[in-house]
């Protein structure tokens, strides 16, 4: 190898390591998005474990509801629930507020996919296009 091409493939080998950690950085900052945004958003009501709270607030953990109502997750998140639901043959009566203001499509993905997999729960995974479609399909899609 000539002197000349010494640095440049030196150089080369830099740019790919830089590139593979600065993509590897931005998976994991995400990596535990979903869990940080039920926390702060959701398990206040839904409990940290999502027990839920007796015959107050239905529980996530181990919820048929995720599968029976998969279709329209999103929009029950962004805009919230007033009314009766079903989970698990109990019937739930409370009001849910809605997220509208403060959560994003990508980050009600985030959540509804940390749900989907945690305490048992082997829900299908959401794709933000997915998610982005139900919340159009109620007039509730930010586009984020």
């Amino acid at each position: 190898m000539s002197a000349l091409q010494q640095p440049l493939w030196y150089l080369r080998a830099l740019a790919v390591v830089a590139g593979s950690l600065s993509v590897m950085s931005c998976f994991s900052n995400r990596q535990n998005e979903g869990a940080k945004l039920y926390e702060t958003h959701c398990a206040n009501c839904h409990g940290a474990q999502g027990e839920g709270l007796k015959r107050l607030i239905p529980p996530l953990a181990g919820s048929d509801y995720l599968t029976t109502s998969r279709g329209s997750l999103a929009c029950l998140v962004r805009k919230g629930v007033k009314g009766p639901l079903l989970v698990n043959g109990v019937e739930f009566n409370q009001v849910m507020p809605p997220a509208d203001s403060h959560l994003t499509d990508s980050q009600i993905t985030n959540i509804l996919n940390f749900v989907q997999t945690s305490w048992g729960n082997k829900g299908e995974i959401f794709t933000i296009r997915e998610v982005t479609e139900q919340l159009q399909g109620c007039g509730a899609s930010d586009g984020r």
